[in-house]
């Protein structure tokens, strides 16, 4: 495998790895790039990905097809904030607290359904 990076320069960040992928014309489209993700032929800062829209910033380096991107960042462009990921594995997470649940009402309230008079039918919402 090459060691050397190519320069990716970004206009804005974060952008999406399926976006990316489309942007640099490396798939076809954009169900091509998902898949491709998903079946884990691509690489974010040398580990395998397999999510799709993933936030990619500056500074990240993408592994596809045996060639390494590196992501900059354009002198005109505004950095975005990259968020804090968590590094503790499930097994070390400390066990939630889970806060006492609000007492429910005692009395159970039974909303009649608004019934047409004409043809005796609820009417259905769609949205």
């Amino acid at each position: 495998m090459n060691d050397e990076y190519i320069e990716i320069e970004l206009e804005e960040e974060p952008i999406e790895l399926c976006k990316l992928l489309k942007v640099l014309d490396l798939v076809e489209g954009g169900g091509q790039a998902k898949n491709l993700i998903t079946e884990g032929y691509v690489g974010v800062n040398h580990e395998i990905c397999t999510i799709k829209r993933k936030k990619l910033y500056s500074g990240d380096v993408l592994e596809f097809d045996g060639e390494l991107f590196q992501l900059t960042l354009s002198e005109d462009a505004t950095p975005a904030q990259r968020p804090v990921e968590n590094t503790q594995s499930e097994s070390a997470k400390s066990p939630v607290q889970e806060t006492p649940a609000a007492p429910k009402n005692k009395r159970k309230r039974t909303k009649k359904p608004k019934v047409d008079e004409k043809t005796g039918r609820r009417p259905i919402s769609f949205g």
